[in-house]
Formats: C-alpha cells, sequence, structure tokens
C-alpha cells in the first residue's frame, strides 16, 4: 500500500503533531510486557494488585473500557495424558485442574441465571480448552462452518497476540466459526499482507472496527474470515435432548485442542515461545452468548464472560483473562 509523507509542514503544526504523540506514547495497551518468564515482573505484579497500584508503569493512562482490577488470572498446568476430544470432559485431568469463576455478565460484569465455567491446560503439542454451560434447553440451528453462531446459543474462544488474534465460536451441534484479525498499524511491516489468506484482494478479508466498542487506540483492524485453525479439533457432549424444549436439560460441554503449530501467525510480531516456556503470560477470551435473557428486572445482555469487558464487545485483548502457563503436571 502506497504511503505518503507530508511535506514542508509549519512549525504549529509540528509541534501539535509532537504533543499527540507524547500523549499516545502515554497510553497502555497491557501488551508491552513481553510474555516471557520474568519472575520480578510477576512479583510486582502480585504486589500492584494486592496494593491497587497499576502494573508496568503507574502512571501511564488506562484507556480501555475495562476495570483493570478485575482482570482475571488463572495458571494453566500441563497435562501428563493429553484428553481425548469427545466433548464427554471425564478425563482426570479436567477433575483435577482449577475452572474459572462462573462466568459474569459481559457488560456489567452482574451475576448469571445459568452457571458457565472454563478450564485450560497444555503439553507440548496442543492447548486445551474445556466449557461446562448449564443449559435448561438446549437448542442450535447453524449447520455450515462460519454461519453467524453467535445468533445461536454459543461459546467462544479469542486468543491474542501482539499484533493479532483469533476468534473460535462453537454451537451445541459442534458448528464451528473462525475469523483471525490483524491490527492495521501491523499489517504490513509484519508481513501479514503476503499471506493470501490475510490479502486486501481476498473477498473474505473485511475491514473491522469492533463492535460495541468503536473507538479502540489502535484503530482498524482487517478481519480474514478465510483462516482456518490447523489441526484443530472439536467436540460437544449433550446432558439432554437438543431442540426439545418438552422436557428440561442439564447442560452441554465443550472440549478443543489447539495445536501450538497453528498459532505461528499469532506468535509472530513477539516471537513468543510455541509451546509457551514456563510463567509465560497470553491473553485469552472464554465467552457465551445466548440468543435470550434473563427477565427483568435483571440486567443481562445476552453476553457472559470470565471476566466483564465493561462493553458488548469481545474484540478487546486488553480485556482478555491473563492466562500464566506453568510447567507443573496435574
Amino acid at each position: 500500500m502506497k504511503k505518503y509523507r507530508p511535506v514542508g509542514l509549519p512549525s504549529f503544526f509540528v509541534l501539535a503533531l509532537g504533543l499527540l504523540f507524547f500523549q499516545g506514547s502515554s497510553v497502555r495497551t497491557d501488551f508491552s510486557e513481553k510474555n516471557q518468564p520474568a519472575d520480578a515482573t510477576n512479583r510486582r505484579n502480585a504486589r500492584n494488585t494486592e496494593t491497587g497500584r497499576t502494573a508496568a508503569g503507574d502512571s501511564a493512562q488506562w484507556a480501555f473500557p475495562c476495570d483493570r482490577k478485575t482482570i482475571e488470572r488463572y495458571t494453566a498446568y500441563r497435562t501428563a495424558k493429553p484428553p481425548v476430544i469427545d466433548g464427554k470432559l471425564d478425563e482426570e485431568i479436567w477433575t483435577k485442574i482449577p475452572r474459572s469463576p462462573r462466568f459474569v455478565d459481559l457488560v456489567s460484569g452482574n451475576n448469571t441465571i445459568h452457571d458457565t465455567r472454563a478450564a485450560v491446560c497444555w503439553d507440548n503439542e496442543n492447548l486445551y480448552v474445556a466449557f461446562w454451560v448449564e443449559e435448561p434447553f438446549i437448542n442450535a440451528k447453524l449447520t455450515n462452518h462460519n454461519d453467524p453462531i453467535y445468533t445461536d446459543n454459543d461459546v467462544e474462544v479469542f486468543i491474542a497476540g501482539k499484533d493479532t488474534y483469533y476468534e473460535f465460536e462453537i454451537n451445541s451441534f459442534g458448528t464451528r466459526y473462525e475469523a483471525f484479525f490483524i491490527w492495521k498499524e501491523a499489517y504490513e511491516k509484519g508481513g501479514y499482507d503476503q499471506n493470501p489468506i490475510f490479502a486486501l484482494s481476498n473477498p473474505n478479508v473485511k475491514k473491522f472496527n469492533g463492535v460495541g466498542y468503536k473507538h479502540h487506540p489502535r484503530g482498524l483492524r482487517y478481519g480474514s474470515w478465510d483462516f482456518r485453525f490447523p489441526g484443530l479439533q472439536s467436540a460437544v457432549h449433550i446432558d439432554g435432548t437438543i431442540n426439545n424444549n418438552k422436557d428440561r436439560d442439564r447442560k452441554w460441554t465443550v472440549e478443543l485442542a489447539f495445536p501450538w503449530k497453528g498459532m505461528e501467525w499469532i506468535a509472530k510480531a513477539d516471537n513468543r515461545a510455541l509451546p509457551p516456556k514456563n510463567n509465560d503470560n497470553w491473553r485469552i477470551d472464554f465467552s457465551r452468548f445466548n440468543t435470550y435473557k434473563e427477565a427483568a428486572p435483571a440486567d443481562d445482555h445476552g453476553g457472559w464472560a470470565w471476566n466483564s469487558h465493561r462493553v458488548w464487545d469481545s474484540h478487546v485483548p486488553e480485556c482478555f483473562p491473563i492466562i500464566t502457563f506453568s510447567n507443573k503436571t496435574r
């Protein structure tokens, strides 16, 4: 893409631009701390959490809608035996590792009518994710890949890199939805434009500016709906009867395996280790969206998440939970 450089700017424009640059440099994105093991950084973050101070630049401005003090942290342990991806979640590892807190309303942070939780483990081959989704009436209608699964009842995973993030959705039929997003500022300099899957000439690549949060400090993204996560495994198990509301169901569970080898475009910008090293931190979001809402006076937005974004938008990587990978096995 051709770039234009202004020539002979008047001095007051230069001064104004300098002030804008100075102000912009104080905005934290929380991706400035590299995803590398750093015991001193981890200890400082723990102290800051206790005292209420901000981490890594206490005077920096927080420019995002979520409350940074409520962003969840979770330790993902290794598994010595990989789970069988059948959706049943009956392997020992899922009983031994911690589950997330009960999901809260994406916008308000309030309690939700049904219980939803997630858990994460890993080995040298894959990132494993599980969901437990309480649902009295399990329903689905969409069956084709990249149907708008978000208009069904679904669960979603967003995996963020420094300059990119990947979106995955699945409904109770097991139908998948996938997209890959690249911040415009990094699109050319990061070499993403050289991949036909991300090329702007690809009809499945579109400009994207968020959903309910249209003023992200990093601006515009390019989204590719042509991306397929290599080697992804997914499965759903129904504890009830799908699309039969004459009886009452209990839950549906989801089991996922994301191969580390498929994350090269996520890891590219900061050259993060695949698989992660001990104590590496990643931003990963976990959410649930429903076609229904709890009856008034409940303030139910129909979208629930591991921690609230305080806005109707999952596309805010700075608000994703912080997942720390541990070499300890469970």
